[in-house]
């Protein structure tokens, strides 16, 4: 039988995945028309959420330990959208063309609605099941933080009419997912080793 516990946590990450798995279309969208590095990695980072919340689903009802090698799994799923940041940032740098501001922030702007919102919902399942609704929760809550950052990088773009803001912005974010995986990375160790004691 489900305890009402856990029910909350699989309505919670099921609706957390469908709102990821929507603005991630909608971003990747917005940042492919006005060439935007911070977008596409924020996009990017959407898809990414999405997978691990399906992928926590899946595996609510697994052993300790099992859950806990999926944990270092999504660790390195989580360095995904810093790669892809760092291969569009390449890219930009050879065509510094600042992208549209106005899009920029009202994209970042949506995308920090529906990070917060997750956030929000996966706060109070964070320590439950270990890694795997850490990861979740650190996620949600690494991409609000990003989301602020670009709604800046779009001000500045409005501002100085320059590339760089959106640049350092999604460098920035490949940052913060680096250190998400670490976070997710370690509290995966430890499950793995509570499981084999």
């Amino acid at each position: 039988m489900i305890s009402s516990a856990d029910q909350g946590l699989r309505r919670s990450v099921r609706l957390a995945a469908t709102l990821n798995l929507a603005y991630f279309f909608v971003e990747f969208t917005v940042a492919r028309v006005i060439g935007s590095v911070s977008l596409f990695a924020d996009s990017v980072d959407f898809l990414e959420d999405a997978s691990l919340d399906f992928l926590i689903l899946a595996a609510l009802d697994w052993s300790l330990r099992s859950r806990a090698k999926l944990g270092m799994a999504l660790a390195g799923i989580l360095l995904i959208p810093g790669l892809a940041t760092l291969w569009t940032a390449g890219q930009k740098f050879l065509v510094p063309i600042p992208p549209a501001p106005l899009a920029l922030s009202l994209a970042g702007f949506g995308a920090l609605a529906v990070n917060l919102s997750c956030a929000l919902m996966l706060a109070q399942h964070r320590h439950y099941s270990g890694s795997l609704t850490k990861a979740a929760f650190l996620s949600a809550r690494n991409d609000a933080l990003a989301n602020v950052a670009i709604i800046l990088a779009g001000l500045l773009t409005a501002s100085t009419r320059s590339a760089w803001p959106d640049l350092i912005v999604g460098l920035g974010i490949a940052v913060i997912n680096a250190d998400a995986a670490r976070e997710v990375w370690q509290a995966a160790r430890d499950e793995h080793r509570t499981a084999e004691a």
